[in-house]
């Protein structure tokens, strides 16, 4: 098959979230199976030299965007069996931040359109074109007329991937015909409009031939209006094309057998010397006591309501009260990042607040815990759950999409499970499952190092998610 991965962001070139780590690694899963894999994404001022001096300019055309034609520029890199097109355009992407500008609907409808034409330009015949989020919304309602227009085009599919429901790329009804360049028919209940706005990611739900999310659990959570932000109606009404596939981690990047940023390398055989050597470099850097006989819980999160840091700090003196030490990283909610901050004054030695972000510190982070807590109300899937099982750090989580999906609890009767869970969002919920952990760590090292084990050695590769993927697109192709 011919496989077409458009996206707003793609690891390593260019990441804000998990739709970059997604983006960068689903792809390489399906090139690995054989299969021809273009992936699409603007060329960011924050791409880097190191890239741009490996990209090869093929051509530069005219996009029509409504009454604009625009200039597109098209550099080609390949890697990994991939090859990837950098859509050029400064005025659109010579910008500091990705996203939050005042332009953003223009900026990815151009970007949707440069994603067709591209196609055209360069004589290439895609069977699947697979979107990502809002940013790319728009490209199977585009799809709808343009393949009719773009011979190379006639026989594509769309695929249209919920990462986020809650970014949903919803603008006044006044961008239709001059920004978006739709005729107003496409206004109705049927296609874009919604409560009186125009809502991309509903027409991209209505017009895509498939729909997926990025667990099981976040696709049954969809018909509920508390995690679907307005849109249950709609997705309830196309369920019968919507299916939920866990995401995956690449897990040669995160590999404690060979990262180099680490204190020790370890193996799920012998994990104790490099867990114990981790711990105690990471004590050293976050200003953590020095103690080996006491466990450190992590989050390592954006901090914000969502990802359940109301109850966290709802619960935190709670927390403290135990023999434990806890770190924190990561920016969010001034409030939330003042209440840590607080806490590192209250409790100094035993509570870190690293505010900030840093990819090398949460590998440390991730290595060094013994618990990571990850409560969040709300996940579509989540990927650092993942990591830090990788890492040997037992999970504490809200039973929540994909975190009800990749961490199945632990059973004190078999053995069974890879962290602790619970179900209900509140705090006295969420100390009630650290305690299990702490305990189980004080006072059972045989079963808390099984679990550490079970979580190093459950398969979080793309290999399972890539194969629902091609069963979905050869679904589509008959």
């Amino acid at each position: 098959m011919n496989i077409l991965f458009a996206a707003s962001e793609v690891a390593p070139f260019i990441k804000t979230g998990g739709l970059a780590d997604v983006a960068g690694s689903l792809p390489p899963a399906l090139a690995k199976a054989g299969h021809q894999v273009h992936v699409i994404l603007p060329l960011y001022e924050g791409i880097g030299e190191d890239w741009r001096s490996q990209m090869t300019f093929l051509k530069y055309f005219d996009v029509s965007l409504s009454w604009r034609n625009v200039y597109c520029g098209v550099f080609e890199l390949e890697r990994d069996g991939v090859t990837y097109w950098f859509i050029d355009n400064e005025s659109y992407f010579k910008r500091a931040q990705l996203y939050g500008h005042f332009d953003d609907c223009e900026r990815f409808a151009y970007f949707s359109r440069a994603v067709l034409e591209t196609v055209g330009q360069l004589n290439w015949y895609p069977d699947i074109i697979h979107c990502n989020d809002w940013q790319t919304a728009l490209i199977p309602i585009y799809l709808m007329e343009d393949r009719y227009r773009i011979p190379q085009l006639s026989h594509a599919r769309s695929v249209f991937t919920i990462h986020n429901i809650e970014y949903q790329g919803r603008y006044g009804r006044e961008v239709l015909e001059d920004i978006l360049g739709l005729n107003p028919s496409y206004f109705n209940e049927n296609m874009l409009e919604h409560y009186g706005d125009v809502n991309l990611m509903k027409g991209a739900i209505i017009a895509s031939d498939f729909v997926t999310t990025v667990s099981p659990s976040y696709a049954r959570e969809l018909l509920d209006p508390f995690y679907a932000h307005g849109l249950d109606g709609v997705i309830a009404a196309h369920q019968g094309k919507l299916r939920g596939i866990l995401n995956g981690i690449d897990t040669k990047l995160y590999d404690p057998a060979t990262m180099s940023s680490i204190a020790q390398n370890f193996t799920p055989r012998a994990p104790v010397t490099g867990k114990k050597a981790c711990k105690a470099a990471l004590q050293t850097a976050v200003g953590l006591n020095k103690d080996p006989n006491v466990p450190i819980i992590a989050c390592v999160s954006r901090l914000v309501g969502h990802k359940g840091f109301g109850m966290v700090v709802d619960a935190l003196h709670r927390i403290m009260e135990l023999d434990v030490q806890m770190v924190v990283l990561g920016t969010g909610d001034w409030h939330f990042e003042e209440a840590f901050r607080a806490a590192q004054r209250q409790y100094p030695g035993r509570f870190s607040a690293q505010i900030m972000y840093s990819s090398t510190l949460s590998n440390v982070i991730y290595a060094g815990a013994d618990i990571f807590l990850m409560p969040s109300v709300s996940e579509p899937c989540g990927l650092s759950q993942m990591i830090a099982m990788r890492f040997g750090a037992v999970p504490v989580v809200r039973e929540t999409g994909g975190l009800r999906d990749s961490v199945p609890p632990y059973n004190k009767f078999t053995g069974e499970g890879r962290g602790f869970s619970f179900a209900n969002a509140d705090p006295g919920e969420l100390v009630w499952a650290v305690e299990q952990a702490v305990s189980l760590w004080s006072t059972d090292k045989k079963a808390f190092r099984a679990l550490q084990k079970a979580g190093m050695t459950a398969d979080f590769t793309w290999k399972h998610s890539a194969k629902e993927y091609l069963d979905i697109y050869a679904q589509l192709l008959n």
